[in-house]
């Protein structure tokens, strides 16, 4: 249905889970103009709160879904169109639009997560897109692949992109062996032979950064580059009182004040990723993971594991992107870094950045992806 002059805004899918989203409000009111990346609408889903964008340069020329309302996945949320298009031809477009099409074309891009038997640890990752140099995505203390719903689908869209679950985490295996850093470097290790990567993009998140990093020194020639995100690993300096709240909490009311750190603006913290987090550590093995992990990450209030003064010997291209209003972990840590490493501060952004400003790290991440390839 879509011309050179008409463009629809759907839905989309954020992580696996997603069914529908809903509106919570209008961040562009309609006759106004947009650009390609524009954030349009607020949306609310079962896991957090995000923005869609639009994808192309026009008009907002019809909000079809209402705040409030509820939208499943490819459903209409609005349609953005040049001037020339007349109202009669916007209540066409949106009069003709069908659902099902949307839904069969989503259909056709779903994608399953797979498990590899990694050193007697069964691991989760999920894979997007084919070809090119590829990229994995590891996430922090208590995430999973999740953690990058916003951020996985946009980088592969040109290049195969992996998101794991490290042990003690997500669905992998609740084994953590000696609970070290170490043990999860090892383990990433494995897991990139498990699956035939020889060499590869890595991005890290808080803790998976600190693995990043570790890989990258044990490994100099499987890494083609790091992006490190809100990264452990490169000072002292941590709420060490999250990460032990995080790991204690057993109530909703307890859980809910820590996962608020983590975001610049805390209203993206939804009641359904309280529960989803409360509801994981009840998993059998999930409280004696977290512990034993928590206890090689934090120690004396400090990070056990620091490698500032080893980055001189990181031989792959290396960038460091961070939320200045970062709780967690200071974005200080990103200061006086050594030549060549790029630094990018992001503004009212905490320490899940790469959720709070999807759109610019996502840029951040492939721009520095194609100068690296």
């Amino acid at each position: 249905m879509e011309s050179d002059s008409i463009h629809k805004l759907t839905m989309p899918k954020w992580g696996l889970s997603m069914t529908h989203g809903k509106v919570v409000e209008w961040l562009v009111p309609e006759r106004a103009e947009v650009s390609a990346g524009t954030e349009v609408v607020e949306v609310e889903t079962e896991k957090i709160t995000g923005c869609v964008e639009s994808s192309k340069c026009g008009i907002l020329r019809r909000q079809v879904a209402k705040s409030g309302q509820d939208v499943p996945i490819g459903g209409l949320l609005a349609v953005v169109a040049d001037l020339s298009v007349s109202d009669d031809e916007v209540n066409r477009f949106v009069e003709g639009f069908v659902l099902e099409e949307a839904c069969d074309e989503s259909a056709s891009d779903d994608i399953a997560p797979e498990f590899v038997e990694v050193g007697g640890r069964r691991l989760r990752y999920l894979k997007q897109g084919e070809g090119g140099q590829p990229v994995v995505l590891i996430h922090g203390f208590t995430g999973n692949l999740d953690n990058w719903l916003f951020n996985h689908a946009a980088l592969a869209q040109q290049r195969a992109v992996y998101a794991l679950d490290l042990p003690g985490h997500g669905q992998s295996s609740k084994d953590v062996g000696d609970g070290s850093l170490d043990m999860l470097i090892g383990t990433l290790q494995d897991w990139l032979d498990a699956l035939s990567l020889s060499r590869v993009h890595l991005v890290g998140h808080s803790l998976g950064g600190a693995v990043a990093l570790g890989v990258a020194l044990r490994s100099p020639d499987r890494v083609r580059s790091c992006t490190l995100i809100a990264t452990a690993a490169l000072g002292p300096e941590i709420d060490a009182d999250y990460v032990e709240g995080v790991v204690e909490a057993s109530r909703r009311k307890q859980l809910k004040p820590y996962l608020e750190r983590l975001f610049a603006d805390p209203s993206r913290v939804t009641r359904q990723l309280v529960h989803d987090l409360l509801k994981f550590k009840r998993v059998d093995g999930v409280p004696h993971a977290l512990s034993k992990l928590s206890k090689n990450f934090v120690a004396n209030g400090k990070q056990v594991a620091v490698f500032r003064s080893e980055l001189e010997q990181v031989q792959s291209p290396t960038q460091v992107i961070w939320g200045e209003a970062d709780q967690i972990i200071p974005s200080s840590h990103a200061s006086d870094l050594p030549d060549p490493i790029s630094v990018e501060l992001l503004a009212n952004c905490g320490h899940m950045v790469q959720m709070e400003a999807a759109r610019e790290v996502n840029q951040l991440v492939l721009s520095f992806l194609e100068k690296t390839d």
